[in-house]
């Protein structure tokens, strides 16, 4: 795909759903908070002009290095290396806030899948890592080889959300120690039969967006950063989520709903006494999905779904 006369590897998700979303307008300030290679930022770049500012973060250094060279700086384009936990910090050190817009393009970019060598991907045979960024400490080496039979089963089941967890965990143990991302996926598929319903994925799928949930601690950094976002904002301004399984969609579902709402006490409380201001709005109750063309063309973006909420005083 080409934005801006820049050729891109990874080819961004509903594009003009986010530009809508966030109602881009000319000077406005954004921040993408998962930049990638920079597809969603360009095209907020293109249509926030004259003046128009986007920061852009990511966890993955080669990604911030892929898109500092792909993005002309004068295009008031500035990106930085480092975990979207860390957005507030990050945007009140380079004096972009109060913002328009921030955007959250989740999960693992065609970057990582295609061509880094982290054991993302269980198509290739790489060390099985998964980190985001090298400064972490756990890979998905220690928890594949190091875990016990109840953690693993635990970990598959709550983030991979998979019913065969345990059958995959005591697989995981009696074949260890596992080096390669294609070893261990392999594994799974040689020992896990998938009804008519899932024969179109691959068998390790679950376990594999498990342990990268796990490495990354991603749903806990989602909600922090979600909150920080909503702080960032000024009047008026927009958060735009794209996520890509049920765990990320419900963590973003639940606290829209929570921060729209007036009273955040328990169902049974007789008198309100939380206190508690809503500091946004919800844009739509149900979330945007992609169009039909847009799966025939890019099948990775057939799980997407996009919700959307405003700042409010």
């Amino acid at each position: 795909m080409i934005i801006m006369g820049i050729e891109l590897y990874h080819q961004p998700v509903m594009i003009p759903e986010v530009l809508h979303g966030l109602y881009v307008q000319p000077g406005g300030r954004y921040i993408d908070c998962t930049v990638g290679e920079g597809g969603h930022s360009q095209a907020i770049i293109e249509a926030s002009e004259p003046g128009g500012q986007v920061l852009g973060i990511d966890a993955d250094p080669e990604a911030i290095q892929v898109v500092n060279q792909r993005i002309d700086s004068s295009k008031k384009f500035l990106g930085i290396n480092c975990n979207f936990r860390d957005v507030r910090v990050t945007a009140l050190r380079y004096r972009l806030a109060p913002v328009n817009g921030i955007l959250f393009d989740l999960g693992v970019s065609s970057l990582q899948l295609d061509k880094e060598s982290r054991g993302f991907s269980f198509r290739r045979s790489d060390p099985l890592d998964m980190r985001f960024s090298y400064d972490q400490k756990i890979t998905a080496a220690d928890i594949v080889n190091e875990y016990s039979e109840f953690e693993l089963a635990d970990l598959i089941y709550k983030y991979g959300e998979d019913n065969n967890a345990k059958k995959i965990a005591k697989i995981i143990i009696q074949n260890r120690p596992i080096k390669t991302s294609l070893d261990l996926a392999n594994l799974i598929k040689s020992n896990i039969y998938l009804n008519k319903k899932k024969k179109r994925i691959h068998a390790a799928t679950q376990t594999f967006q498990a342990l990268r949930i796990a490495v990354n601690d991603e749903m806990n950094a989602l909600e922090t950063s979600l909150e920080q976002s909503i702080s960032l904002l000024g009047n008026g301004g927009r958060l735009v989520v794209i996520s890509y399984h049920s765990l990320e969609d419900r963590i973003v579902k639940n606290l829209f709903k929570r921060e729209s709402t007036e009273c955040i006490c328990p169902p049974k409380t007789l008198i309100c006494n939380c206190d508690h201001k809503p500091s946004i709005k919800i844009i739509s109750k149900k979330p945007f999905i992609p169009s039909d063309s847009e799966i025939e063309h890019n099948p990775r973006s057939r799980s997407a779904k996009m919700r959307i909420a405003e700042k409010i005083k």
